[in-house]
Order: structure tokens, then C-alpha cells, then sequence
């Protein structure tokens, strides 16, 4: 009981001594206070407005029988900081990735694929052979870097019909930071993803959200503010823009609580997002989004994420020591090996 105190003392003197920092750092009389910013010299082409599409276009390889203009998406995806890519992606790929995902849920024992389960193991990232299969079935399960494991998995991320998009918005050298596969909604509170998924280079970050099936209003569909990618970035107090646990002054909480709050202030409107199995959501790393509540504890919102830097932003996979002398590039996109995980890569064929 005493050490539970001590715990919550020492939690509450941490957030009275943020909040003293943060109010000398914006009150200062002798400072001017600036939010910090990504680095103007390392913006990917599409956040320097000053750069035209076109330009942009013209530097990418030949991009031929594309489904839809890139010059529309692109010029969307850099006023709103998302944009929609429809029925780009074949449903028999994505349907073999969930039956490899089934087939890893039944027999987790043989696997030591990462997870993350809700109210297990305090959500830290653990073999799923240590999860048990009651936690692995239920809302709030994550599969992490599933892509390690699946061929399919990586010709979709890697697809034809995404890359050149991709290309566009960060850099012709994409690479796979990580790919998240959850079987239910996040229901996560608003959030950007850069101060999480860190790279060299902050602003070297672009998301993919791929639907595995048809969304439902009651499954908890994912949220977005658009045009939420240029707010002032957050400050969490000695790490900058970057969330460092234990040395940021502020937490996760406070950081959703700016967002929303200037979100509401600039009256940039919440949007929710139904789209069908085959689409391609693409959103800048700084946009502000999460997941609404489900409705109905039926309902499934089959998800495939992946989170996509450059080789200048990524330079190896970021649980290697050291950079790896050939990795695998899949239509042009660089994807590392997981060297904790060499025993699994392409175990599904």
C-alpha cells in the first residue's frame, strides 16, 4: 500500500513539475514561444509547397494503367493530409492474409510472432505464444510486423497500384517501418502518429489503412480531422515533438487533449471514414485520427496498417543493431528482415 503512494506521489509531483515547465516555457517574458516544427530542409516534396505536383510526378519512375490520376490524389492528399484510393487491391490477397492470420490465432503456441493484447502483459509487445488464445480472439489484439511472415502480406503493401502514390508523397526510396493486422476496431483516442512511429526523419512518414473487409458505422470505424496534418505540432517538454516515456513532460493523455482542443479551435471538422474491402486509405503522419467507439461488440473491422518511412528516414529494420547488406525490395519498396524473427520470414508462402 505504501509503494502504491509513493507511486501516485511521485506521478502527481511529475505532472505538477510539467505543467511549471510547460507554463515557464509559453510564459516566458524574455521568449518568444515557438512550437517546434518537423525540419524544413528534410520535408518530403509533398509538404514543401513551393514544389509542384507535376515536378513531383515527373521525378518518379513511369507509372502506367494506374486505376485513378495521381495528380488528383496527390494534390488531395496535400491539402487534407488523406486521401482515398478505391478499389485498388485484389480481395483474394487480402482474404489469403486473414486465413494465415486465422491459422496463427489457432495455433499461437507455434509462434512467436509479436502481439499486442488488451489488458495483458501492461499492452507491452509480447510473443503470441505466451498470449493466451482467449486474449488473442478478443477486441484490442494486434498482430505486429505480420509481413515478416507473409508473402502475400508484402506483395500488398508493395502493390502495383499503391507504390507509385507512395513514392510520391515521401520519396522514390519507400521503405516498411511496421505493418499492424487487428481483427477489431482500436477505439483509440485522437492522435499523430510521428511522435510514436519515430524515424531519423520525423516527417519521412506516411500510413496506409487497408480495410479487409467492408466497413460498418458499428464497428468502430476510423476517424480523421482533415487538414489536421498542418496544426502546430505538440510539445512534450525536453524530448520536442517526439514521445519518450519517462522523459517527456507530458503524457499521451495531454497530447490528445491538444489536438482535440485545437482541432475544435481551428474548426477543422471530425470526419468518419466507410470505405469498402479493396481500398486504400493514405494518411500523412501528422494527421489527427483514432478510432471510434464499437457499437456493436459483433462486429469485426478487419484491418491491415503499415506505416511506410524512406531509406533516408529508416536505414534497417528498427529492432536490428546494424544495417542489413541485402534486403528484400518488392516493386521497388525496401523491406527489412526482423533479424529476431529469421525463422518465420516468408513462413507463409
Amino acid at each position: 500500500m505504501i509503494k502504491s503512494l509513493l507511486k501516485k506521489i511521485y506521478h502527481l509531483l511529475k505532472k505538477i513539475l510539467a505543467y511549471l515547465n510547460y507554463f515557464i516555457l509559453v510564459h516566458n517574458p524574455f521568449k518568444k514561444y515557438v512550437h517546434p516544427e518537423f525540419n524544413a530542409d528534410s520535408l518530403p516534396f509533398i509538404d514543401q509547397v513551393n514544389f509542384s505536383i507535376e515536378k513531383i510526378i515527373n521525378n518518379l519512375p513511369p507509372t502506367p494503367n494506374l486505376p485513378y490520376n495521381l495528380e488528383e490524389k496527390l494534390e488531395f492528399f496535400r491539402e487534407n493530409g488523406y486521401v482515398v484510393l478505391e478499389n485498388i487491391l485484389p480481395n483474394e490477397n487480402l482474404d489469403k492474409i486473414w486465413s494465415e492470420i486465422e491459422y496463427v490465432t489457432e495455433n499461437n503456441e507455434k509462434f512467436n510472432i509479436l502481439g499486442l493484447a488488451h489488458r495483458f502483459n501492461d499492452q507491452k509487445e509480447t510473443p503470441i505464444n505466451l498470449i493466451p488464445k482467449d486474449k488473442i480472439k478478443g477486441i484490442g489484439t494486434r498482430f505486429i510486423d505480420f509481413h515478416d511472415s507473409s508473402l502475400t502480406a508484402k506483395n500488398i503493401l508493395a502493390h502495383p497500384n499503391l507504390v507509385p502514390f507512395l513514392q510520391a508523397s515521401l520519396s522514390p526510396n519507400i521503405t516498411v517501418f511496421q505493418s499492424l493486422i487487428f481483427k477489431y476496431s482500436s477505439q483509440q483516442s485522437i492522435h499523430q502518429d510521428f511522435p510514436w512511429v519515430t524515424t531519423k526523419i520525423p516527417s519521412h512518414l506516411v500510413a496506409a489503412w487497408i480495410p479487409m473487409e467492408d466497413v460498418h458505422i458499428d464497428a468502430g470505424p476510423l476517424f480523421y480531422y482533415p487538414k489536421s496534418h498542418r496544426i502546430p505540432k505538440f510539445d512534450f517538454g525536453r524530448t520536442g515533438i517526439i514521445y519518450k516515456e519517462d522523459q517527456s513532460l507530458f503524457s499521451p493523455d495531454d497530447f490528445s487533449k491538444y489536438l482535440l482542443r485545437t482541432c475544435n479551435k481551428l474548426q477543422l471538422k471530425k470526419e468518419v471514414l466507410l470505405i469498402k474491402k479493396g481500398d486504400v486509405l493514405i494518411w500523412h503522419g501528422a494527421l489527427a485520427h483514432g478510432g471510434m467507439p464499437i457499437n456493436d461488440p459483433k462486429r469485426t473491422r478487419k484491418s491491415f496498417v503499415v506505416h511506410y518511412s524512406t531509406t533516408d528516414g529508416l536505414s534497417q529494420h528498427r529492432r536490428a543493431d546494424f544495417p542489413e547488406k541485402n534486403p528484400d525490395k518488392f516493386n521497388g519498396v525496401t523491406i527489412f528482415s526482423n533479424p529476431l524473427l529469421i525463422h518465420l520470414k516468408d513462413f507463409f508462402k
